[in-house]
């Protein structure tokens, strides 16, 4: 008689490994489930949410567009191909890979909602930056007064998104105008070109920062990243480019040595003090760059990108603009918004719910593995995911990100996808799969705001 042979224990013992990662993820979507069901029930009772699908800012919408075929076609390319490309390709040509296959994913996934709609509209209504760049005249006088139209209550005063913010974004808009890339599709484009090559950035960081093994097995992820639903378009997309190009450039330039690094250093300086007059949220965005300031100790290179950030600072300061008066003067017209009818107690937890639209199940999966690893780690990996996180959970209890923190979070999301690295390389297909298929869905089936 022939005994049968044993079945490997390889496979099972991957399985055992995996539920864990599962068991996440669909507490992940009871989280989702869970906000829906509050907010409809919400909604019903007649509180004013001001979201079209809880926990979104969108509405229901089943539809295709000409961004279908090639977002199929670039997430099944980077599913299939990506993990091993990220291992062999050198180092330049990776970045520049990843980044093209970003913009070609982001940019799809935008036109499934057509070109128009999906990039041009984006950001030219009433309540956008496009709307108020033609009242501009003189960029010196407009600094000046600028914090004087944040107000609402008075006959001249900024739109929505203009007033929300420094005036950083909106001068970037002006800008665009002046050289003769004015419309929604130049300003759309933009986004997407910046806002597709934070999860680079991000690797970047990782590498200067001794984890460069890490930075590659991200990169595939950086690409499907399921926030590139907001990337494209929003002008949060581009608020996560150059915060996570900061932080990149600092970690270059306080890891090496010479006048390049020193260069680094104070161009890192000047975007993480830019970030501060793109979104006043982007305070925040201190938290990933003290993460890599604690891991390499060094003061000259601190030093030279705090200068950089001064002088950001100061020619703000000359020109007029104080960011903490206009910071004082948002709360207000924050206070009066819809945020005054938007629960605290509802959004404390469903702002997360929202996130996880964002980050995708890689990123949960991956989360989980870096808390039950602990030391065991890439302290890079850590450090830059757990600075993410924390942001996101201090401007979560602040209660001044009250929904719509699908967009509004990205500049911090993208670190965590740090935690992807910690994936097993045998399952990576399978998460960049799920990665994907979220984002799909997500532009297929509803009409997203951004």
């Amino acid at each position: 008689m022939i005994a049968r042979a044993a079945p490997p224990a390889e496979p099972r013992a991957r399985a055992r490994a995996l539920r864990p990662d599962l068991l996440v993820v669909l507490a992940g979507v009871a989280l989702v489930v869970a906000a829906a069901l509050v907010g409809r029930r919400l909604v019903a009772a007649g509180v004013d949410l001001f979201l079209g699908f809880p926990p979104l800012l969108a509405s229901w919408a089943p539809h295709t567009g000409p961004g279908t075929v090639p977002a199929l076609v670039a997430a099944a390319v980077v599913v299939l191909r990506g993990p091993a490309l990220a291992e062999r390709l050198p180092w330049r040509p990776l970045l520049l890979a990843a980044w093209t296959a970003a913009v070609l994913w982001t940019t799809a996934l935008a036109l499934v909602d057509g070109y128009r709609t999906g990039i041009v509209a984006r950001l030219t209504t009433d309540q956008e930056y496009l709307h108020d760049v033609p009242r501009v005249t003189d960029v010196r006088t407009m600094l000046a007064a600028f914090a004087d139209r944040i107000l609402t209550d008075q006959a001249v005063h900024w739109t929505t998104h203009v007033g929300a913010h420094p005036p950083g974004a909106f001068l970037i808009f002006v800008w665009l105008d002046r050289i003769g890339l004015g419309g929604g599709g130049p300003a759309g484009l933009l986004c997407i070109l910046v806002g597709a090559s934070a999860g680079v950035a991000v690797a970047v960081a990782l590498r200067a920062l001794g984890a460069a093994g890490a930075a590659r097995a991200m990169l595939p992820f950086a690409v499907l990243f399921p926030g590139a639903v907001w990337v494209g378009v929003s002008a949060d997309g581009l608020f996560a480019g150059v915060l996570a190009w900061g932080v990149a450039l600092l970690a270059v330039g306080a890891t090496r040595d010479g006048p390049r690094a020193d260069l680094a250093a104070v161009a890192g300086g000047l975007l993480l003090g830019s970030a501060l007059y793109l979104s006043y949220g982007l305070a925040l965005g201190a938290l990933p760059a003290l993460a890599v300031v604690a891991l390499t100790r060094r003061v000259r290179p601190v030093l030279l990108a705090a200068a950089g950030a001064g002088a950001v600072v100061g020619a703000f300061a000359l020109a007029g603009f104080w960011w903490w008066t206009g910071f004082e003067r948002v709360r207000v017209i924050y206070a009066a918004s819809i945020a005054e009818s938007r629960p605290y107690a509802y959004f404390v937890w469903a702002n997360l719910a929202a996130l996880m639209f964002v980050i995708g199940p890689a990123v949960l999966a991956g989360l989980r593995r870096l808390a039950a690893a602990r030391r065991a780690a890439p302290v890079a990996v850590a450090a830059l995911a757990a600075a993410g996180v924390a942001a996101i959970l201090v401007a979560d209890v602040s209660g001044l990100s009250k929904g719509e923190v699908e967009r509004i979070w990205l500049p911090f999301a993208v670190f965590a996808l740090a935690a992807t690295a910690l994936l097993p390389r045998a399952h990576a297909r399978g998460w960049l799969a799920a990665q994907a298929g979220l984002a799909l869905l997500t532009n297929h089936l509803l009409l997203t705001v951004w």
